[in-house]
């Protein structure tokens, strides 16, 4: 029932936020993957990071643990924030109305301002290499986002289209910021293997408002 972040929630959100760091950032020897609650206070250099909003099936998925201990070995840290730290937070077994759909993106749009605030407090968070990326119900808020402070954009699973999921793609990805998107061909929510769609000839990818985007790739 609930979709909006209280104060109480909005820290949870963080502070219940999985992160990857790489080996010797705060004082940690190896590659690392823990609760934010759980990271040392110093640093012994700052990295970049992407930040991921994940999708409806929360943070713990074991794809995403897997990612993120991929990127620390890059030397790139990582940080997905729990959306469900907010109490009964709104869910949903698709389809639903627009509207409910809706409240969920404005939701997950919330959380993009509040983990970038908390990466700036860090020792080991490079400000100017921070990357936004989500998959899904996240990779939505990702597109839409139309605030500066990102040095890229990725949108995994998400294609950009006005079909069943939203009221409009309201896409605005800047073209002086690169961005991936990947999906498969054949996603079961937004390609024409699903019933409920709600379009004739999708696309089935971002191409549409990416197409004059001097720095994109579709995957």
């Amino acid at each position: 029932s609930a979709f909006a972040h209280t104060r109480t929630s909005a820290v949870r959100l963080v502070e219940q936020a999985l992160v990857a760091l790489p080996a010797g950032v705060n004082g940690l020897p190896n590659v690392s993957w823990l609760r934010w609650h759980g990271l040392a206070r110093g640093a012994a250099r700052r990295v970049p990071v992407v930040i991921l909003l994940h999708g409806s099936g929360g943070a713990n998925a074991k794809a995403i643990e897997e990612w993120q201990r991929w990127l620390a070995t890059l030397g790139v840290a990582s940080v997905v924030p729990d959306s469900f730290a907010l109490p009964n937070r709104l869910t949903y077994t698709s389809p639903v109305a627009k509207d409910v759909y809706e409240r969920v993106h404005a939701l997950r749009a919330s959380e993009i301002e509040i983990t970038l605030q908390a990466l700036r407090t860090t020792a080991w968070a490079d400000a100017e290499r921070v990357v936004l990326a989500g998959t899904s119900e996240g990779a939505v808020a990702v597109a839409r986002h139309a605030g500066e402070g990102f040095a890229g954009r990725m949108v995994f699973s998400w294609t950009c289209e006005d079909n069943y999921f939203v009221e409009a793609d309201r896409t605005a990805l800047a073209p002086k910021v690169p961005v991936l998107n990947v999906v498969s061909a054949a996603d079961p929510f937004f390609t024409t293997v699903n019933p409920f769609l709600g379009m004739d000839r999708p696309q089935g990818h971002c191409g549409a408002p990416l197409a004059q985007h001097p720095r994109a790739t579709i995957v």
